[in-house]
């Protein structure tokens, strides 16, 4: 079985809110960036992070949670991504910042407050797919830090 220190998983895994404080404070034009030309603005980038994490919270750590089945399956990424850039339109970066905040917080107190046993489980998904918690944390912190470079990046050439 996999060998992890969860206190230092979610720690990492909380960089990113973290991180999403330092965005407060750009300005609209800088929201509306790309990182490169034909490339996906911050605020796109953003809110494509603020849907996943809303919708694996959802779909498998509240289920998890509450003992219920979970309802994560695979979805199609462009159609959910294209989604996001629809949604990110409609927020504010204030709010974009803030909902994003509180989908990674929710995610992090609803697997502190979970017992070990609960939280090592491992659990089928939707689609009859394996879900192990650490696991997800891993993937989504690889998934943080594919982002956050090229933002991190950007923000040292503003």
């Amino acid at each position: 079985m996999l060998t992890y220190d969860l206190t230092s998983l979610l720690s990492t895994f909380e960089q990113w809110a973290l991180f999403c404080e330092e965005l407060k404070n750009l300005s609209d034009k800088q929201w509306a960036s790309s990182l490169e030309p034909g490339k996906w603005s911050i605020k796109d980038i953003v809110c494509h992070m603020m849907r996943w994490d809303r919708y694996f919270y959802e779909s498998a750590i509240r289920p998890i949670a509450t003992g219920e089945e979970l309802t994560l399956r695979h979805l199609n990424y462009d159609e959910f991504n294209k989604e996001s850039m629809d949604i990110a339109v409609s927020l504010t970066p204030s709010e974009l910042v803030q909902q994003t905040i509180d989908a990674r917080m929710d995610i992090i107190s609803e697997i502190h407050a979970m017992p070990a046993g609960v939280r090592e489980g491992k659990y089928m998904d939707a689609d009859g797919n394996e879900f192990y918690i650490p696991q997800y944390l891993q993937d989504f912190i690889w998934h943080d830090r594919h982002h956050m470079g090229p933002l991190q990046q950007y923000l040292k050439a503003i």
